[in-house]
């Protein structure tokens, strides 16, 4: 076991201390990947600092952030600039966040590069997601140091930020058919992150996939929160959630919302409430990602394939690019379990 984990009453002693934690998945509309994001040329404040406010008006007080190892290793002083600018704009709008280290999803096939990001394929989901730091380099063990010091690196700079949530140390280690080759690096990324001594609590989630058990055994063993992604009818998530709170430590939901497979904000917003546990959805304002578009349109076989299934219903998201909402009840739903007025006004839309 991972040494410095935090003891359950420390991490309840935390999560007592939080409001309720409701956010998203935030990538700005206008960035294909993280790569997109947070390269110095395509690092996009303004949209940020926009759809930000826009979170912040519905009632969303988080956000989790994925990272991108490749932009680091060109620019780490530069990439840690842009994070300070970050959270300087999600704090201005009363929204903490999750950075994600490491992640192990690839929909576009290819390793990360920098430079200009390919153009999203028409009516594909998330097209050009790219894994971190790269399927190669997770499993190539001569790289590790340098990996190590990326981490090292990031949390010593923002280690008792306020601004900064939690660490997530790995996104679904073991998709895009890696399969358990990464649980290696899973394992030290835990070491690296709590080798730079953060006040915040560090985690990975676990049960993203039941059947990967491995997996969630090295994550329920090292997290000092518990963290999942659900992307279920509201029954399996109830069984699921069975199994997670004997861990008795608090819960995270750092993936949710697939309206195709019954998991709506209407149903699943009021359990995380009644339930006390955070959660994100998957997306916020629709944009280059493409992802109110379902798995099954996705280029490579990340998830199994729905035949016949809606394309016409967004699967995740929650906004359109200029602020409208998706389905306007749904955004009452997030005032109305958040307890937020309406000081800040969005765009008025159309219910689909």
């Amino acid at each position: 076991m991972t040494t410095n984990r935090w003891s359950k009453e420390k991490a309840w002693n935390w999560y007592d201390k939080q409001d309720w934690l409701v956010g998203c998945n935030y990538l700005p509309s206008t960035a294909v990947n993280p790569t997109e994001m947070w390269l110095s040329e395509s690092f996009d404040p303004e949209t940020i600092d926009r759809e930000l406010r826009w979170a912040s008006a519905i009632g969303m007080n988080t956000a989790r952030v994925f990272l991108q190892y490749i932009v680091w290793e060109d620019d780490p002083d530069g990439l840690k600039q842009r994070m300070e600018k970050y959270l300087d704009i999600a704090d201005s709008h009363g929204i903490s966040t999750m950075f994600v280290f490491f992640d192990d999803v690839g929909f576009s096939g290819d390793e990360p590069y920098l430079g200009p990001q390919k153009e999203p394929l028409p009516n594909t989901h998330n097209s050009q997601w790219t894994p971190s730091p790269g399927h190669e380099q997770a499993v190539d063990r001569a790289t590790w140091p340098q990996l190590a010091d990326y981490v090292r690196d990031i949390v010593s700079a923002f280690r008792t930020d306020e601004r900064v949530l939690i660490w997530d140390v790995y996104n679904e280690p073991g998709n895009s058919e890696m399969g358990e080759q990464t649980l290696p690096l899973l394992r030290e990324s835990f070491d690296w992150v709590r080798e730079a001594d953060p006040t915040q609590p560090v985690t990975a989630g676990v049960n993203w996939d039941p059947n990967r058990t491995r997996q969630n055994q090295i994550g329920s063993d090292n997290s000092d929160i518990i963290s999942f992604h659900d992307y279920s009818e509201l029954s399996f998530t109830e069984e699921r959630l069975d199994d997670l709170e004997e861990y008795d430590r608090p819960l995270l939901c750092t993936e949710w919302l697939a309206r195709t497979r019954d998991n709506h904000v209407r149903t699943h917003l009021p359990y995380y409430k009644e339930k006390n546990i955070g959660c994100y959805t998957w997306g916020f304002v629709n944009g280059k990602t493409q992802t109110h578009l379902p798995w099954s349109t996705a280029q490579t076989s990340i998830a199994e394939a729905i035949e016949d299934e809606d394309t016409e219903t967004w699967f995740h998201d929650v906004l359109h690019e200029d602020g409208t909402p998706y389905r306007p009840e749904e955004v009452k739903l997030f005032r109305e379990y958040t307890e937020t007025g309406e000081s800040t006004s969005l765009p008025e839309g159309s219910d689909d």
